[in-house]
C-alpha cells in the first residue's frame, strides 16, 4: 500500500467513509482510491454526490442536520474520517452528535479519524504549543470544535472504537488562496500589531490524514501545521507577492476593530506557535511544503481548481 511515511502499518483500512467532503475530503479519497481503497462519501446535496461519482467515488445521501436522513450509513468495520464543519451558532456540535447516534452500538467503525483545529487552544499569546497545551477556547466557533473532540473521546471509548484527532490551523493551497480580498483592496492590521498564526498546504494535510489512520494509535493527538509560523500580515503580503498583486493596505488595530469583522478579528487577536514535532517524528511525516514560500509557489504553479490539485 502506499503511504505518505515508511514503517509498519498500525491500522490497514478496507474502505473509507468520508463525512465531508470538499477539497480535503476529496484529496484524502484520491489517496485512497490510489491504494486501492473504495471510498464513500456522505452528500447532503445532488450536486455534492454528482461531484463524488465524478471523481470516481460512491455517494450515499445523508444531512448532519437531519437524523433521520442519517439511517444505514456504511461505517461499520470502515475507516472514518469527519471533516465536516460544525453548525454556525452555539457552543455545541450537534451534527457530530447525530452522526455518532446513527452509528449505534452495533453499527460501528474500525477507526474514527476527526478533524478539528487549533482555535480549541485559544489565545496563547505567541506561546509554543504542543498537543499537551490546555485547551481554552474563546470563541464559539472554537467551543463547537472542542465539544466535538470531547463526543469522538467518549463515545469512541464507551464503544472500543480507535480514535485519532488532527488539530489544523489555516489550509492553503489551490483553490485556497484570498485573492478575492486582495483584489478587493481588504486592509490588513500593521505588522507591530499582529499575533502569530499558523498554516498547512491542503496537499500536505491530506497526507497526514492518511498517515494518522495507518500509522497512528487510539487516543493519538498531531497538531497539523508546517512549523512555521508567521503573522495574518505577513501571509497575504506573500500571496500578493506570489499572484503578482499589490500588497493591501496597512490600518492600525484600533482601525481594524472598525473595519473588519469580527471572526476576522478573532483570528488576528489570537497569538499562537504551533509545535509539530509530534507530527514530524511520532508519525514521522515529511512534509512536501514545509515552507509558504514552497507552498505558495506550488499552489500558484498548480491553478485555482481544488479538485484538479495533486
Amino acid at each position: 500500500m502506499h503511504n505518505p511515511v515508511p514503517g509498519p502499518l498500525v491500522f490497514e483500512a478496507k474502505n473509507v467513509f468520508i463525512v465531508g467532503c470538499g477539497d480535503i475530503g476529496l484529496r484524502v479519497a484520491r489517496l485512497w482510491q490510489d491504494a486501492g481503497v473504495p471510498c464513500t462519501g456522505l452528500a447532503r446535496s445532488e450536486g455534492s454526490a454528482a461531484r463524488l461519482r465524478t471523481n470516481g467515488f460512491t455517494a450515499v445521501a445523508g444531512d448532519l442536520d437531519e437524523p433521520a436522513s442519517l439511517t444505514d450509513l456504511p461505517v461499520r468495520d470502515a475507516l472514518v474520517y469527519y471533516f465536516a464543519p460544525p453548525p454556525g451558532a452555539g457552543t455545541r456540535d450537534t451534527r457530530m452528535a447525530h452522526l455518532l447516534a446513527a452509528s449505534g452500538d452495533r453499527n460501528l467503525p474500525a477507526r474514527l479519524v476527526y478533524l478539528s483545529t487549533t482555535g480549541v487552544y485559544g489565545d496563547c499569546a505567541g506561546a509554543w504549543v504542543s498537543e499537551t497545551t490546555p485547551l481554552n477556547p474563546q470563541t464559539d466557533r472554537a467551543r463547537r470544535r472542542a465539544d466535538a473532540e470531547a463526543q469522538v473521546r467518549d463515545w469512541a471509548q464507551a464503544h472500543a472504537v480507535p480514535w485519532i484527532l488532527l488539530r489544523v490551523p489555516g489550509i492553503y493551497g489551490p483553490g485556497r488562496l484570498p485573492e478575492k480580498r486582495l483584489r478587493d483592496g481588504s486592509p490588513v492590521l500593521e505588522p507591530a500589531a499582529c499575533g502569530y498564526t499558523n498554516r498547512i498546504h491542503a496537499h500536505d494535510l491530506a497526507r497526514v490524514c492518511v498517515a494518522a489512520a495507518t500509522h497512528g494509535t487510539s487516543g493519538d493527538v498531531f497538531n497539523v501545521s508546517d512549523g512555521q509560523p508567521g503573522t495574518m500580515t505577513e501571509y497575504f503580503f506573500a500571496v500578493a507577492d506570489a499572484l503578482g498583486l499589490p500588497r493591501p493596505p496597512v490600518i492600525s488595530l484600533t482601525q481594524a476593530q472598525e473595519q473588519l469583522s469580527p471572526a476576522m478579528l478573532s483570528y488576528l487577536l489570537e497569538s499562537r506557535r504551533i509545535d509539530n514535532r509530534r507530527l514530524r517524528k511520532d508519525l514521522g511525516v515529511s512534509l512536501c511544503y514545509p515552507t509558504l514560500a514552497a507552498g505558495l509557489a506550488a499552489s500558484v504553479e498548480a491553478g485555482a481548481d481544488p479538485a484538479e490539485a495533486g
